[in-house]
């Protein structure tokens, strides 16, 4: 009997430095390659230039009269400035909280008060946002906050602050920093109650986002696309920290996702790899004029934050050039990654599969008793080891919930293992769908219904029902130029998948609800459908 537990063998030793001292490398071994371009800000740093950069906002951080451990938020879509904040405050020790720009005002509120921010840097506006009014309506609320500062307003005053602090001040600052302190807090998206704050440190994410880049054989000729969210660790673990432990260059395209303008950045900056969720690839696929976008420099990517289609991921590698594209699987609680792909993966696993465990971490799978499971087995995902958060930030209870005492993160996917140590993850637990004592996994589904080729994308849902507990409902949206109906659908699933798995219910889209980071929000869909069918 083979049990699904498996460890991430390594020959590379595990990185025992902080972010900033791993950074100093960096900059030493490649200081005039390209470390950072913002397409949308027309901004260019060498390595040498970002690092000069980093210093000055370093020490303007010192010059605010911060110490090292306080909590200093950054509310902004992506720009140049968010990655400076990023790196400079892990110099000096103070911990960055990624706020949501999806956020409104009540959750600001939460944010600042739940991780005593004292200081915000935050963008003026974005799209239907007024930062500026949410967060003056918010001081009221928020005694910890001293003061706010806006990218596009009085940024430039706070650079000079740094005049007013020595360079040995600043080394004595990053003396003092140790790389199992914490770095960064990130805020849970909180569908099932109030957002808890991931607490990650150096140690964290500065060895996930190398290991990463290990696998995508990451060296200093990369440019690497990140269309993805900062606020979120696919942007700033698996982007940034992922490029600046190998010398890479990080490519902004746009301060929020645009798949023309992403096709168009990777073609004019040369892209070696592009990152996003599966929706922004299935956006970027769809562009009318694809075929004009030059992606011959692409070689890899990663495709990650939800389980990846074997049909787009097919079209990736092949329309994209993106051979050697990977998957990652995790979560924020692990810094992210827990499970990737490696180049040369075969195809079936490459489509079918989150790939094995990543360097020295450990997986297992359990049942409801807690007990592992044979390898073939259906259960819960669990990870332990180095990438494993700290805590909830103030919040022992909640974190006492997922971190058992053994240090095992419990992830809530379920999970199947097989023979070769390879991982599919068949969804949440709270997302499986029980019909009449069956249990439904909505990506199988999804799966078979992306092989009906004028889909363009599709999502699976369980609504209630007095009869069954659950029935499975679908939201398909359909290519563009071609009309689709419920019996088309329902003609194509007869005889093909199980019968109680075939969608009592179709609604037609040309959206889906997400958030910021491209997760489609199902628990949102539930909702609208529970009050659309009158159920």
């Amino acid at each position: 009997m083979k049990l699904s537990y498996t460890c991430g063998d390594s020959n590379i030793p595990l990185l025992g430095e902080t972010i900033g001292e791993n950074l100093r490398k960096t900059v030493d071994q490649f200081p005039q390659r390209e470390a950072l371009v913002s397409y949308h800000q027309n901004y260019r740093a060498t390595y040498e230039e970002f690092y000069k950069q980093t210093t000055q906002v370093a020490k303007a951080l010192v010059g605010l009269g911060l110490s090292a451990g306080e909590r200093v938020g950054v509310w902004s879509t992506n720009r140049y400035e968010w990655v400076l904040l990023q790196y400079a405050t892990a110099r000096i020790g103070v911990i960055l909280v990624n706020i949501n720009p999806a956020y409104r005002t009540s959750e600001l509120i939460f944010v600042i008060n739940q991780s005593e921010i004292s200081y915000i840097f935050s963008s003026l506006t974005f799209k239907s946002s007024d930062y500026k009014k949410m967060i003056l309506d918010a001081k009221e609320f928020c005694s910890t906050l001293r003061s706010e500062i806006f990218f596009d307003d009085n940024w430039n005053d706070f650079l000079e602050g740094a005049s007013s602090v020595s360079d040995d001040t600043l080394l004595a600052f990053e003396n003092e920093v140790q790389f199992d302190d914490p770095v960064n807090i990130q805020y849970t998206s909180g569908t099932t109650g109030f957002p808890k704050g991931v607490t990650l440190s150096h140690h964290n994410i500065l060895n996930n986002g190398y290991f990463i880049g290990v696998r995508l054989k990451y060296t200093e000729n990369d440019r690497v696309c990140i269309p993805v969210p900062f606020y979120h660790c696919f942007g700033m673990v698996i982007g940034n920290i992922c490029c600046t432990a190998h010398g890479a260059c990080m490519v902004i395209p746009n301060d929020s996702f645009d798949a023309e303008l992403t096709l168009d950045v990777v073609s004019k900056e040369r892209c070696t790899s592009l990152y996003g969720v599966p929706t922004m690839f299935i956006a970027e696929l769809a562009v009318k004029n694809f075929g004009d976008y030059d992606l011959s420099h692409l070689r890899t990517g990663v495709m990650a934050g939800s389980v990846c289609p074997p049909e787009i991921m097919k079209k990736v590698e092949s329309l994209m050039n993106m051979k050697e594209v990977s998957i990652c699987y995790g979560m924020t609680e692990t810094s992210p990654v827990s499970t990737q792909t490696l180049i040369g993966t075969p195809l079936e696993k490459q489509v079918s599969t989150v790939g094995t465990v990543q360097d020295h971490l450990e997986i297992k799978i359990i049942d409801n008793n807690g007990k592992i499971v044979e390898r073939g087995v259906h259960g819960e995902l669990c990870t332990r080891g180095y990438s494993v958060m700290l805590k909830y930030w103030n919040d022992p209870e909640n974190t006492k919930k997922v971190i058992d005492e053994g240090r095992w993160m419990h992830t809530g996917d379920l999970a199947v293992m097989d023979d070769e140590g390879y991982i599919t993850i068949s969804g949440r637990i709270k997302d499986l769908i029980i019909r009449g004592g069956e249990n439904i996994s909505p990506k199988e589904i999804e799966d078979f219904l992306y092989t009906y080729p004028n889909i363009l994308d599709v999502q699976i849902i369980g609504v209630p029902s007095e009869r069954f507990g659950e029935e499975v409902m679908a939201w398909v949206k359909i290519r563009e130029g071609y009309e689709l109906s419920e019996s088309d659908l329902l003609e194509y699933c007869q005889g093909k998948i199980a019968h109680y798995k075939i969608p009592k219910y179709w609604k037609f889209v040309d959206e889906f609800p997400m958030t910021v980071s491209g997760k489609v929000r199902k628990v949102e869909m539930r909702e609208l459908s529970v009050k659309e069918l009158g159920l």
